[in-house]
Parts: C-alpha cells; sequence; structure tokens
C-alpha cells in the first residue's frame, strides 16, 4: 500500500486530537508544532496538513474532540440543574488542560460537538423555560465567559505553583501602598485556587437568569 494512503489512514481527526492534547498536557503548550505532532503519529507533516490546514485547525480539532465529554442532559431536567451541569462540566474540561486554553487564546470555543452538547441545547432549554432569545443568550454568554475567564486565570493543575506565584507577587508590595492585600494573605492565597469560588458564582448568575422563582426551573 501507497505510503500516502497509510499516513492518512493513520491521521484520524480522534488519534490527531488525542495525541496533540498529550503534547500539549505533558511538555506544555510550546512543544505543540505539526512537526512534533507528526512524529509521535508516525505521519508525514503532509498528511497531517490534509487533516488541520493550520495551528487554528488543529485547536478546532482539539476542542471539538474533548467537546465530546460534555454530558448529554436528559429531556424534562430542571433548568437551573441542566444548567448547573453543563457549565460545571465545561469548567471541568478546561481546568484540566491549561495549555490547550492558552494556546486557543482569544479563538472561539466553536465546533459541532460543542454547539450540541452545550450552546444548543442550553438555549433551547432558556427558552423552553420562558426566556426570551434576548435573555437566553445574554445569559449564555455572561455563564460561558465566565466560565472561560475562570479556568484561564491560573493553572490548577498546580494549584500550590498558582498559589506560590500569587504570595511572591504580594510579598514585593510596599505593605504602605497595598495594605489589603499584603494584610491579608490567608484568606486571599487559597481563594486563587478555590473552586467553589467558580461554583458559587456560577449559581448566583442561573438564580439571576432563572426565568422563574418555582422548584422547577
Amino acid at each position: 500500500m501507497p505510503r500516502q494512503s497509510v499516513s492518512l489512514d493513520l491521521a484520524t481527526p480522534d488519534r490527531i486530537a488525542a495525541s496533540a492534547l498529550a503534547i500539549v498536557d505533558g511538555q506544555g503548550p510550546a512543544a505543540l508544532s505539526f512537526r512534533t505532532l507528526a512524529a509521535r503519529l508516525d505521519i508525514s507533516v503532509a498528511s497531517l496538513q490534509r487533516r488541520c490546514t493550520d495551528l487554528a485547525g488543529l485547536l478546532d480539532l482539539v476542542t471539538d474532540h474533548l467537546a465530546e465529554q460534555l454530558p448529554v442532559i436528559e429531556p424534562g431536567t430542571a433548568w437551573a440543574v441542566a444548567t448547573e451541569t453543563r457549565f460545571t462540566a465545561l469548567y471541568r474540561l478546561l481546568t484540566a488542560h491549561p495549555g490547550l486554553v492558552a494556546l486557543r487564546g482569544s479563538r472561539p470555543w466553536l465546533g459541532p460537538n460543542l454547539l450540541a452538547r452545550l450552546v444548543e441545547p442550553q438555549l433551547a432549554d432558556s427558552l423552553a423555560a420562558g426566556l426570551t432569545p434576548e435573555q437566553a443568550i445574554t445569559a449564555y454568554r455572561r455563564m460561558y465567559l465566565f466560565t472561560l475567564g475562570s479556568a484561564s486565570f491560573v493553572d490548577h493543575r498546580d494549584p500550590a505553583g498558582a498559589r506560590a506565584v500569587t504570595r511572591t507577587a504580594l510579598a514585593a508590595l510596599d505593605p504602605a501602598d497595598f495594605p489589603v492585600l499584603t494584610g491579608h494573605l490567608a484568606a486571599i492565597l487559597p481563594a486563587v485556587t478555590d473552586h467553589e469560588v467558580y461554583y458559587g458564582a456560577l449559581r448566583q448568575l442561573i438564580r439571576a437568569a432563572a426565568p422563574t422563582c418555582g422548584d422547577d426551573v
């Protein structure tokens, strides 16, 4: 069989995405390149480029591969429960892969799986619960952007390191100019990596956007 056919057979979207994610998670975002990925897959760079023409296309492939892990919510689930389930699942995916978050930067997180498992059902549930289209998309955007920001703020895979960096930065401040920041390290440092800060704030956003105050929301 010709080498090109073998190479293309090996370069399946799932295999490319999983291998790229392994590089980013294991070696950091700077280690990801078409050359290193092609070597890991044992294919040619040309074959890899046929599947995803550039880095943007590769990152789209990886993020949509990850989005397959987002839950499918059972019909009839209370709106608030379904909303919290979807966004906490997204948050956990993002915090588990900080290198990918850093690589994507400001690029939108779009793809068939993300749209089908998060965006479309969340908007549909919001409309069914009584929100107007404008309210539904506003609520979605608030929770989505909040989730992205919360996940990218620190490397949650290394909470001790994140707290150490914060401690060093705050310790360099002059207490006369920054009495609150330097005087309350015991309260500030745990909050930097406390996942409950995200979960609690998400619930506040959900309550604020809820179409009714009933128990079935």
